[in-house]
């Protein structure tokens, strides 16, 4: 999947913050959603491509074992 597929649940909780902005006129709550929205825009721009990262991210010593003095 495409990050721009990921991104869409988090652009329509900004779209919906927006919307509620405009029936209901309050500040906080409206603030609340869009913020929430984009927390979420942000991490998933962060984590989405390390998504099929597998494995170690660091180079593995063969020579190393954890109970060896």
């Amino acid at each position: 999947m495409t990050l721009l597929k990921y991104l869409v649940i988090p652009a329509t909780i900004i779209v919906v913050g927006v919307v509620y902005w405009f029936l209901s006129y309050e500040a906080a709550g409206a603030a609340m959603i869009v913020i929430f929205g984009i927390a979420m825009t942000l991490m998933g721009w962060i984590l989405v491509p390390t998504v099929a990262d597998v494995g170690p991210t660091a180079p593995i010593d063969p020579e190393w074992h954890e109970r060896r003095p």
